[in-house]
C-alpha cells in the first residue's frame, strides 16, 4: 500500500514513519519549510529518511510567514516558555497551518496516485491546536473525498494517543529518537523550556524512556 506521510522531523511523525514501515506500507515523506525558527527539524527529517531509505521531499511554504504570523516564524515574537495547557502557548499557533499542509500534501498524493495520506496529530495537541482535533480531522477526511475524482483517504492514527503513548510505541518499534528535533527555538541545543520541549520531556519521563537529546 502506497502512502504519503507529512514528516516534520519531530517525535510524533517520526514514530509514525517507523510504524507505517512496520505495517508494510510503501512510504513517501513530505516535509514543509514554512520559515519556522526551528528549521533544524527539516535536517532531522532528512536524516531519518536517509537512514530508513524513504524518499523525502522538502516543499517551500515560506509564504506562511507572511500571511500567518506566529512566534514560530517571526523573529520579533518570543517563543513562550511553559506547558501547552497555558494560554500563552496560543502564540505558537500558525493559523490554518495543518489545513494548508494537508491540502498541499493531498495534491501531491493525488498527482502521484498515492491513496493514503497520514499525519501524526495526537491528543496532547487538542487543547491548543484546533487543526489537530477530531472534528477537524473528520472535516478534512470528508473534504479530501470530495476534492478530486481520485479518492484519497486521510489517516490520523495517533489522534487519541498521548505523546507518552507515542514514545512507548516508538521505543518498541526501535525509533531512533536521537534523530528527532522538538525545540521551537532551533538553536544548537534544545532549550528544555519552550512548550514543545516541556511536552517532550514530560512524555519521555511518563513513558520511562531516556530522551537521547542534549538540552542547554
Amino acid at each position: 500500500m502506497r502512502s504519503l506521510l507529512i514528516l516534520s522531523g519531530g517525535v510524533d511523525s517520526t514514530t509514525l514513519l517507523y510504524d507505517l514501515l512496520h505495517q508494510g506500507y510503501e512510504v513517501e515523506a513530505v516535509t514543509f519549510d514554512y520559515g519556522q525558527k526551528h528549521k533544524k527539524e527539516i535536517e532531522f527529517a532528512r536524516k531519518t529518511c536517509k537512514k530508513l531509505n524513504v524518499p523525502n521531499s522538502v516543499l517551500d511554504l515560506k509564504i506562511l510567514n507572511e500571511v500567518a504570523p506566529s512566534s514560530l516564524t517571526r523573529d520579533s515574537w518570543e517563543v513562550p516558555e511553559g506547558h501547552y495547557t497555558e494560554d500563552s502557548m496560543k502564540q505558537t499557533v500558525v493559523p490554518n497551518r495543518n489545513m494548508i499542509f494537508l491540502s498541499v500534501a493531498a495534491a501531491r498524493a493525488i498527482a502521484g496516485g498515492i491513496p493514503h495520506l497520514f499525519y501524526a496529530a495526537h491528543s496532547g495537541d487538542h487543547a491548543i491546536y484546533p487543526d489537530c482535533r477530531p472534528a477537524f480531522v473528520s472535516a478534512m477526511e470528508t473534504a479530501l473525498h470530495l476534492c478530486d475524482w481520485t479518492d484519497i483517504t486521510l489517516h490520523a492514527p495517533y489522534l487519541n494517543l498521548t505523546k507518552a503513548d507515542i514514545v512507548k510505541l516508538g521505543t518498541g518499534l526501535g525509533v531512533d529518537y536521537s534523530l528527532t528535533w522538538t525545540c521551537y527555538r532551533g538553536e544548537r541545543l534544545a532549550c528544555g523550556l519552550c512548550g514543545s520541549c516541556t511536552e517532550r520531556l514530560e512524555a519521555f519521563r511518563i513513558a520511562g524512556v531516556e530522551d537521547p537529546l542534549t538540552y542547554g
